[in-house]
């Protein structure tokens, strides 16, 4: 259950990273963070969510569906 709780709390930081970065962008503040900053983010913790999920389905912590139907 913990696993389950920390993927999708990564998934929720990176939407909200995803948010942050268009929110920067419409305002267009020079003196604000840089959007590249923020997507680099987001891109990271997705890389890091996929280490994650595919390193506890390796250990079985999680199991993947077997038949999607």
């Amino acid at each position: 259950m913990l696993v389950k709780i920390i993927i999708v709390l990564l998934l929720v930081f990176i939407v909200f990273n995803l948010f942050k970065a268009l929110f920067v962008m419409l305002k267009n503040d020079p003196d604000g963070p840089s959007i590249s900053q923020l997507l680099g983010r987001r891109v990271m913790f997705s890389a890091l969510a996929m280490v994650f999920i595919v390193m506890a389905i390796m250990l079985g912590w999680i199991t993947p569906n077997s038949s999607p139907f």
